[in-house]
């Protein structure tokens, strides 16, 4: 079994930065594709971000194109997204999760791929 736990979330001004982090454990950081979600109220949840199991491959949501930045590190079992230039239409709920992968470089885009969820971290952006 998996666990996930976000943190770094928090309230920033427009225009702002913060570095989510997911911190992963009970299983091999390296066999899992991962991905950040986030969910705002009276919306459905979506994908911004997804990476491969060695990094190698990357996807982003077009609204956060050229603004976030996803990166793993399984030194540290570490999944983190980087958020630049936050936007009041950022604000959310981000959860990690992760799913069993067979193929190195394989993303996983669709949420119902995904097994394992975090409790998600809160990002708000004031205007």
């Amino acid at each position: 079994q998996v666990q996930l736990v976000e943190s770094g979330g928090g309230l920033v001004q427009n225009g702002g930065s913060l570095r989510l982090s997911c911190a992963a454990s009970g299983g091999t950081f390296s066999m899992y594709a991962m991905g950040w979600f986030r969910q705002a109220p009276g919306k459905e949840r979506e994908l911004v971000a997804a990476i491969s199991r060695i990094g190698s491959n990357s996807y982003y949501a077009d609204s956060v194109k050229g603004r976030f930045t996803i990166s793993r590190d399984s030194a540290k079992n570490a999944l983190y997204l980087q958020m630049n230039s936050l936007q009041p239409e950022d604000t959310a709920v981000y959860s990690c999760a992760a799913t069993f992968s067979p193929m190195l470089w394989k993303m996983v885009l669709n949420k119902d791929d995904y097994r394992y969820w975090g409790q998600g971290t809160q990002v708000t952006v004031s205007s």
